[in-house]
């Protein structure tokens, strides 16, 4: 997720008034393009059903147990979809991570037409959605294992992914972050220390929800318990970059509300927050090793403000002593930053385990399929880019288990 300024939207339609209460993300999915990843992977029904378990709650807790129990069961039924279990539900890919995004927004808008018209206070519906987003995100689900896995001598693994983005460039976007964690939510990588499990989550490309703390709720409680977690989201084109270093800087690329956000990454107790943080997953050997069909870096370039500067540096060894950042290896968007607060948790929580994060390729469509206004949803060198980064992560996941 390195951030490069987007062209303009391939249509130059003027846009139409926001409906009260539908936010930039949802309005997205009265475009052709989502209603067609819904209905070719048989998600088209998912918010319907929502919809209908709404209207049927009589009060706060009702509502709230609907949207727990159906965001579970998006999150269970995209993991179920991507792993080859039950019908494929459509003519779309098993392996696609858009079908989860896109059900989960037109969940997210049903809810917010059943608030307007509920009664419930503001601060209720904001909760409603707190916990229907946690849910359908496998955030509630990512415990990190327990005893029970270390009775079984299973090592614990945490692997996260984000959303797609870019969505005004081009709709069809996927993203094999978010594939990624759909792949291997659940499942037992063979290392040759043993068997290690493996539990995900995926996370929003907003600003706002990093800084109201999504990142801190969701690991707070997993990271205690692995043995190792990597972060992960796209990056570069045709490269897999380990990123050494995390910066304490946000650069203001638009999310995917088309929020901008510039200056000091916000955390609890900034007087003790560090410009830097630092991967501790196996870098050396991830990148000596034969995981795949793209090249795999150890990126330890940064921008910096250095100590009595007062204008930006790359540094392609590292920041130096007293320096302000600017830009971690991963750039200094929503992929930095989940770096830079799980690494920073990872700290503050005094762990001594191996945690950092990897950027995967850009996914491309083929040839003659990458014009957004005229191109199809999928094509069959999309999938299969997709099913190799997938396999190429899972295998430096894999790699990262057996040399911590």
């Amino acid at each position: 997720m390195v951030a490069v300024a987007p062209p303009p939207p391939a249509t130059a339609a003027p846009a139409a008034p926001a409906a009260p209460g539908v936010t930039v993300e949802e309005r997205r999915l009265d475009g052709d393009v989502p209603r067609r990843i819904l209905d070719d992977s048989g998600f088209d029904g998912v918010a319907p059903a929502f919809a209908a378990s709404l209207r049927g709650a009589g009060s706060y807790g009702q509502a709230e147990r609907a949207a727990v129990r159906h965001g579970e069961r998006l999150w269970q039924r995209a993991v179920d979809r991507v792993q080859g279990r039950g019908p494929a539900g459509g003519e779309l890919s098993r392996d696609d991570d858009r079908p989860l995004y896109w059900a989960r927004l037109a969940m997210t808008r049903e809810l917010r037409a059943w608030h307007a018209e509920s009664g419930l206070s503001e601060a209720a519906g904001t909760r409603l959605l707190e916990r229907l987003e946690s849910a359908s995100r496998g955030q509630d689900s990512m415990t990190g294992g327990g005893a029970g896995d270390r009775a079984k001598g299973l090592k614990r693994i945490v692997v996260t992914g984000f959303d797609p983005f870019t969505l005004d460039r081009d709709i069809r976007i996927s993203n094999p972050s978010g594939a990624l964690a759909l792949a291997l939510d659940g499942t037992v990588i063979r290392t040759a220390d043993g068997p290690a499990r493996v539990e995900t989550a995926v996370f929003p490309v907003r600003w706002g929800d990093f800084a109201d703390g999504t990142v801190e709720r969701a690991l707070r409680r997993a990271l205690p318990r692995a043995d190792l977690f990597v972060t992960v989201s796209q990056g570069r084109v045709g490269r897999i970059d380990v990123e050494r270093y995390n910066g304490a800087w946000r650069g203001g690329f638009g999310d995917n509300e088309n929020v901008s956000e510039t200056g000091l990454v916000p955390v609890r107790d900034p007087a003790t927050q560090p410009q830097w943080t630092t991967t501790t997953l196996p870098y050396a050997a991830i990148a000596a090793a034969g995981t795949g069909r793209f090249p795999v870096y150890d990126n330890t370039s940064v921008t910096e403000i250095p100590a009595g500067g007062t204008a930006p540096v790359v540094r392609p060894a590292g920041p130096t002593p007293g320096s302000a950042a600017r830009a971690g290896g991963g750039g200094d968007y929503l992929s930095n930053e989940i770096a830079y607060r799980a690494t920073l948790l990872r700290d503050r929580l005094g762990l001594d385990i191996p945690g950092g994060h990897v950027h995967t390729p850009v996914l491309q469509f083929g040839p003659g399929n990458t014009d957004p206004a005229t191109g199809t949803v999928s094509d069959p060198v999309f999938v299969q880019n997709r099913l190799d980064i997938t396999e190429q992560l899972r295998t430096i996941v894999r790699v990262a288990a057996e040399e911590s």
